[in-house]
């Protein structure tokens, strides 16, 4: 498939004829004549987005995805490369497991699907997983999501362990003894309202500032995910001026956006962990990310089948999608605010988390010689959000009835056109 793109601007502000062929971009005065051609004018070509931090729940749970229904949403947001999380069912924690999860992105995916191997086996917090043997496979990012790795020998021995291979140790930083399996809501005046089991922003925080000493001590790669509150980003920008270890935080589209009352109406599609939190907290992680103390927007993309959705607010499976409306968040809240300029957004959403997950070729320029990984955005294209058009599986869209940018036009992986409107 050859395309020539015409006058398509760019994030650094200038604009130019771009060519797609044979997978790559090339001098659009050695495109073919049969080359499809497309009009950039008012449109902009970024580099592929990178998601860091998604859910496919396959195999296991194909009911609520699959690796063809997750990757599709993915194309539909943008993304060209998606990192798998290892809660599966059998856990990604195995040399057998990984290249289970590799084979369905090749053969179903609308986008690069990358395994992300478990820390721990079974996601339990205790044995170590099969860490070299996954490494040897090309794995190098290692989580044990929606569970936290708390003791402190054992995260030691995975951060020592990984940087043999450098590895990345992606933690769900929570204190299970401060946030147990049933909080639910952040602790505030809320959730004693409500009474819901309160998480508290010091259960984060807490696991945050144990890791980075230990990064520190270790020498080992140390990332937090979907950081939600005011003390967690003080820790990380402290440990980022000290210098001392190879630290990255990530926060996802929900949490910069969406507040703690929104769970006042008991919709559990509101229940996510970490929580929503209070407005402090939010402007604090706005701020982290535009001063780049936050190095990546992360999904969290968390499909759920209504049947998981549709029980107490407190028993209630906690996860929201992610994929389709990640960048349209984004757009509302920093670029059409002038928070954030074009080639801060490509940083955030496509060049760091490809370099976090060692990546090396999704994440590139948009320039001759570079792979074709590209996602042309309309700026101006707005659209009420409407979850039964969701390209997911599952309907556990939070941004349901939401007026917000729908900048996608099409995305490009590796040459091939995955989304086009």
């Amino acid at each position: 498939m050859s395309i020539v793109i015409s006058g398509v601007g760019l994030a650094d502000g200038n604009s130019a004829d771009l060519a797609i062929v044979d997978g790559r971009f090339v001098d659009a005065a050695d495109a073919p004549g049969d080359a499809e051609r497309i009009d950039g004018a008012g449109l902009l070509a970024l580099p592929g987005l990178v998601d860091l931090h998604t859910h496919l729940r396959e195999p296991g749970k194909e009911d609520a995805e699959t690796v063809e229904t997750g990757t599709r949403a993915a194309a539909r947001g943008g993304y060209t490369a998606v990192f798998a999380m290892p809660n599966l069912d059998p856990t990604t924690d195995t040399a057998a497991a990984a290249p289970v999860v590799a084979e369905l992105g090749r053969r179903d995916g609308h986008c690069e699907v990358v395994p992300i191997g478990a820390v721990t086996k079974g996601r339990d917090g205790g044995e170590l997983a099969e860490l070299g043997l996954m490494a040897a496979q090309g794995v190098r990012v290692f989580s044990d999501d929606g569970a936290c790795v708390h003791d402190s020998l054992t995260m030691r021995r995975a951060l020592t362990y990984l940087k043999t291979y450098d590895g990345v140790v992606a933690q769900h930083a929570q204190d299970p003894r401060l946030a147990g399996p049933s909080a639910c809501c952040h602790e505030s005046e809320v959730s004693g309202r409500l009474g819901l089991p309160a998480w508290p922003s010091v259960a984060e925080s807490v696991i945050i500032a144990r890791d980075v000493q230990l990064a520190e001590f270790t020498g080992g790669r140390y990332h937090a995910c979907h950081i939600s509150t005011a003390e967690s980003v003080d820790i990380i920008r402290w440990a980022k001026k000290r210098g001392k270890a190879d630290i990255t935080a990530e926060v996802t589209p929900h949490h910069l956006l969406l507040d703690t009352p929104h769970v006042e109406s008991f919709d559990t599609t509101y229940k996510v962990n970490p929580p929503l939190r209070t407005n402090e907290h939010i402007e604090a992680l706005r701020e982290a990310l535009v001063d780049g103390t936050i190095d990546i927007v992360g999904t969290d993309h968390a499909p759920h089948t209504q049947e998981d959705k549709d029980h107490p607010f407190d028993v209630a499976s906690p996860g929201m999608l992610g994929l389709e409306e990640a960048l349209a968040v984004v757009m509302e809240l920093f670029v059409s605010t002038g928070r954030m300029d074009w080639a801060s957004v490509v940083d955030r959403m496509s060049t760091a988390p490809a370099r976090i997950g060692r990546l090396p070729h999704q994440g590139r320029p948009v320039a001759v010689g570079e792979p074709a990984n590209l996602v042309l955005v309309d700026p101006s294209r707005r659209a009420t959000v409407d979850r039964s058009r969701s390209a997911s599986k599952s309907r556990n869209n939070p941004y349901h009835g939401l007026d917000l940018p729908d900048p996608v036009q099409m995305t490009v992986w590796a040459g091939k056109v995955t989304f086009r409107r």
